[in-house]
């Protein structure tokens, strides 16, 4: 039986990253626009810290007590087979989902200018593309949760968190920001008030503390399946960086000298050398 308290707990987890969305549309309310060499390094931070919180924080999780982290280096004992397939089958599930999210997508050919003018209909079907968006960061937020109340976390208001909760939710709320840029520019370019911006910013993210909350309880009743969930989590974050992220950023740098690239590369660098001291606290 998962405790009513510790579901709500997680939801909160997930609102506050959904929150963290509606940061990325602040700067709108000082400038009229965002430069592109700023924005592609926006998005290779975003990329940096979600490939950190994937591969040091999840996939090393999911490996538990047979990865041994010292100032030498990463030592990996011996593995269980159905450990490995476990995470193997989450990081296959966790690719296919954001493949398929990309598929519903592309059809669902959402107009940016329906979030402004949105009847009930068209906040059905945005809602559902933000869904298969914006899920697998809230699924990353709650099976990082899986260890809630048990001993050997942290203390945050009288409750037991665990450092990887703590860290996979600062890393995607910093990954949200550029997001909430990057829904804010062509909303502003048809006008649509700064406080709406915020708004839809984090109207993109609400799928995220619900994702959140349905992998913590599957994560709690089969706790045996852990390491997919982790895989599944660090697959689909992983993936997403790869199909998304970094073509979003490379289409963006198309102006600049060298397309962006040490913009880029400068934000990867950057996300990375943040978040991996915070992965071995």
């Amino acid at each position: 039986m998962v405790e009513l308290w510790s579901l709500g707990f997680v939801f909160l987890a997930g609102l506050i990253t959904a929150f963290a969305t509606g940061l990325g549309a602040l700067p709108f309310f000082f400038v009229s626009e965002i430069s592109d060499r700023w924005n592609v390094a926006l998005w290779g931070i975003a990329s940096g810290i979600m490939l950190s919180a994937s591969v040091f924080g999840l996939v090393l999780e999911a490996l538990g007590e047979y990865v041994h982290v010292s100032l030498g280096g990463v030592a990996l004992d011996p593995v269980p087979q159905r450990q490995l397939l476990l995470l193997g089958l989450g990081l296959a599930a966790g690719v296919a989902l954001v493949y398929v999210a990309h598929d519903v997508i592309e059809a669902a050919e959402v107009d940016p200018q329906q979030y402004a003018e949105a009847d009930f209909k068209k906040l059905v079907l945005i809602l559902g593309v933000l869904t298969v968006h914006s899920f697998p960061e809230g699924v990353a937020v709650g099976v990082s949760f899986a260890d809630l109340g048990i001993e050997g976390g942290t203390q945050i208001f009288g409750f037991v968190v665990p450092l990887l909760a703590i860290f996979m939710t600062v890393a995607i709320s910093i990954h949200n920001v550029p997001e909430g840029v990057a829904i804010s520019i062509p909303l502003r370019s048809m006008g649509v008030p700064n406080w709406k911006l915020v708004w839809w910013s984090v109207f993109s993210s609400l799928p995220q503390p619900i994702g959140a909350v349905i992998a913590f309880y599957f994560v709690r009743v089969a706790r045996e399946f852990l390491p997919a969930g982790f895989g599944f989590a660090a697959g689909a974050m992983i993936y997403l960086v790869l199909t998304e992220f970094i073509p979003e950023a490379r289409e963006v740098g198309k102006s600049l000298p060298g397309e962006g690239r040490r913009e880029l590369i400068g934000g990867l660098v950057a996300g990375i050398a943040v978040m991996v001291p915070l992965a071995f606290i």
